[in-house]
């Protein structure tokens, strides 16, 4: 256990030799002093350098860049943050445009589909369904008592490539990496679980090296009763934990979200998340067109349990924008498989019955061909101003369609946030080039800036690792019980407020990924207030809260040791 004298003062530890140098959360390599070396019988342990942090960066980077390939350096950096987490957060912090690609979306998409293979030590917890009846013996652990972040997922639905079984806790880990280094969460209180539920990806079955455990998946009371038994034993452990749903399959995710938000304090980012950086990088987009969010029509490529979230909290920002609800309600047109949702189709879900066109709205349009309506008709018909999608289809913003919006609208705003690369549902070279350089782009991975009549067009990552880091920040500095949706539209406004474009239509419309530490800091502000507001956290003045937050955050630096007998 580790001790702190404070959050930037000396650390107690009773570890010592090898024992400390095996734990990631307290091993400093060749930085230990010669004091600390004395005290903690490291000598023979280590070289006779004595180096310092920034040189250990160094020698981290010039090593990392030499792999061959992004997933060899995603590997190199799971390897490091089980060996030394604050060298690997101060590797993080100090080249975030660099490494949050390798380390989140994209290159986590193909760390999940390999993650079998390139498995090395654990990290976080495997609730397997055999294992269910110990579940509470097994959060009961010691080491975990300072847990305040627990993201989880059951891995059937990750990013836009689906089923991948016990691959899928790669995501938790990726989203408390990101935690820890946008918003300062220490890493000792963030906790990733998987919960293995079998899979019924058969390629990871038929895999020898496969992890997990060998089962097709477990469904329907079974698999309700397994969660039910998760939670409560997360609640009884941690009555005040945060737990953050990740990658659940729609069937799942919003129901989920709807059973256990008020058991828990617990939110879903595929579908709170995504949504508030859509809604906050749309607000952003409006201040350079012009076009305030009333006169806004939203087409919606996608009707999962991302595309829903996204259509519902943008609703709600209509409807405080002044719009009647039931106009507004008219101003969205959401496709999915089978083309826009229209309210006779059989088999709508309940997150999608309200954004359901009815019949006789869409006698009067004209279609390509009878049956399923298509993205293209909706371009041609409704005139949307902006496109989003969260389909995971690459392709699903055909060049037809594109033309066809571009031909109606000056500045349309397109949002392909699918992830990882490999599934957006076009790539920001093309819809520049089917919007002849007037669109307004984001995208949910990282792309390049695209070449347009001579300059470098900046493309901006509208991705969630604006939001969900400064939301747990902002949580965890108030002790909110609860997290509302109007928390997540204060994060979407707050996101909003630091858009570059808003001073300079040509920048980006988001914040540089190297910034993410300051801009959790205002969304977490703005989310903190918004639970006072909401009474789900008690109220305190601004400059305690702003004490609160910077005592929240933890910086990756190495402190001096105090060895305790």
């Amino acid at each position: 256990m580790i001790r702190m004298m404070g959050v930037d003062d000396t650390i107690e530890t009773g570890r010592t030799g090898i024992e400390l140098l095996d734990d990631p959360l307290l091993n400093k390599g060749t930085a230990f002093t010669e004091e600390e070396r004395d005290a903690f019988e490291l000598h023979g342990l280590l070289p006779p350098h004595v180096g310092s942090l920034e040189q250990q960066v160094t020698r981290r980077l010039r090593a990392l860049r030499a792999c061959d390939n992004p997933l060899e350096r995603y590997a190199f950096l799971r390897d490091l943050q089980d060996i030394n987490e604050t060298l690997f957060y101060a590797l993080l912090v100090g080249h975030a445009a660099e490494l949050l690609p390798l380390v989140y979306t994209p290159t986590v998409g193909e760390g999940c589909q390999r993650f079998s293979e390139i498995w090395r030590r654990p990290r976080g917890l495997f609730l397997s369904y055999p294992n269910r009846d110990r579940i509470a013996s097994i959060l009961a652990s010691p080491r975990l008592d300072r847990v305040r972040v627990i993201v989880v997922s059951d891995g059937e639905r990750i990013l836009g490539l689906g089923d991948q079984g016990t691959g899928g806790m790669g995501i938790p880990i990726g989203k408390l990496s990101l935690y820890t280094a946008c918003a300062g969460i220490h890493p000792e209180r963030t906790l990733p679980i998987f919960l293995d539920v079998g899979t019924d990806n058969q390629e990871r079955l038929a895999d020898p090296l496969y992890v997990g455990w060998r089962s097709p998946r477990v469904r329907g009371a079974e698999y309700d009763a397994f969660v039910a038994e998760f939670v409560a034993a997360v609640h009884r452990r941690w009555p005040d934990v945060l737990l953050q749903w990740e990658d659940f399959a729609n069937h799942n995710a919003g129901r989920l979200l709807d059973i256990y938000r008020d058991r828990l304090c617990s939110f879903n980012d595929d579908i709170q998340g995504t949504a508030a950086v859509a809604a906050g990088t749309l607000l952003s987009a409006i201040a350079v067109t012009g076009v305030p969010l009333s006169e806004q029509r939203v087409a919606i490529v996608g009707a999962g349990s991302a595309g829903c979230g996204i259509a519902d909290l943008l609703l709600r920002a209509m409807i405080d924008a002044g719009v009647p609800e039931p106009a507004a309600r008219r101003r969205f047109f959401a496709v999915d498989r089978d083309g826009l949702l229209v309210d006779d189709m059989p088999g709508l879900r309940h997150a999608q019955r309200p954004f359901a066109r009815a019949r006789d709205e869409l006698a009067g349009w004209q279609l390509e061909q009878p049956g399923a309506i298509g993205l293209l008709d909706v371009a041609r018909n409704a005139r949307p101003t902006v496109l989003i999608g969260v389909s995971g289809q690459p392709g699903a913003f055909s060049e037809a369609a594109v033309r066809m919006l571009a031909s109606q609208v000056e500045r349309p705003v397109i949002f392909p946030l699918s992830n990882p690369t490999s599934r957006a549902e076009a790539t920001p070279e093309d819809l520049m080039r089917w919007t002849e350089g007037r669109a307004l782009i984001g995208t949910g991975s990282p792309f390049p800036p695209v070449l347009w009549a001579g300059r470098q067009v900046p493309i901006a990552q509208t991705n969630n690792s604006y939001i969900f880091p400064g939301v747990g920040l902002g949580v965890l500095a108030v002790g909110a019980r609860r997290v509302t949706d109007a928390m997540f539209m204060a994060a979407a406004r707050s996101l909003a407020t630091l858009s570059p474009a808003r001073s300079d239509p040509h920048a980006p419309l988001l914040p540089p990924v190297g910034e993410l530490r300051s801009v959790a800091l205002t969304v977490a502000a703005a989310v903190a207030r918004q639970a006072q507001a909401d009474g789900v956290a008690d109220p305190c003045s601004d400059e305690e809260l702003q004490r609160r937050l910077r005592a929240e955050m933890w910086a990756p630096v190495y402190r001096p040791y105090r060895r305790v007998r």
